[in-house]
């Protein structure tokens, strides 16, 4: 089961990657402030024309860029956080209930002031007993900044993205 794709060269063991992101989670959400983590919802509005979302904790950005096809707006939620240290800023887009209906004709996550270490983008939603179900790696790639479809290989399914970048925070 891939956890997602690391971009850096020195940690390439998903297992590694999937602590971290249990460890950041667990760390966020234990720290959780106004000031430290914000999750906001936003409807994802099908008719294929493209829309964005964002939402910023200092002076840290996510967004979520997307066109979608069928059915109904759903509810989706955008949570952001930042690490107590400020050296780790995450970002996560998903469905509540799990499993969209929509079918997304493209998408792209952008996050600003950090640099992706650790990304995964799921067709299911982890909700009520069911579990994350990963999108296969050849779907969408990850850079520097940005977790994006592949052209003719992204299956339009989405639920869910998970981002975790270094920030370019130095201590005195």
């Amino acid at each position: 089961m891939a956890l997602g794709r690391c971009t850096h060269p020195c940690h390439s063991a998903p297992l590694v990657w999937g602590r971290l992101l249990i460890l950041v989670s667990v760390l966020i959400c234990a720290s959780a402030s106004d000031e430290r983590t914000k999750t906001v919802e936003f409807n994802v509005k099908p008719g294929g024309v493209v829309h964005s979302f964002s939402e910023k904790i200092k002076e840290y950005e996510c967004s979520f860029t997307y066109a979608s096809q069928g059915g109904t707006n759903e509810q989706w939620q955008m949570t952001v956080g930042l690490s107590d240290d400020d050296r780790l800023f995450s970002c996560s887009v998903w469905r509540p209930q799990g499993k969209s209906y929509l079918f997304f004709t493209e998408f792209k996550a952008e996050i600003k002031g950090a640099k992706i270490e650790y990304a995964s983008a799921y067709s299911q939603a982890a909700v009520g007993g069911q579990k994350d179900v990963p999108l296969k790696e050849d779907e969408y790639s990850v850079g520097d900044h940005t977790v994006i479809q592949k052209d003719g290989k992204f299956r339009a399914e989405l639920s869910k993205l998970t981002i975790i970048g270094r920030t370019r925070h130095d201590e005195l």
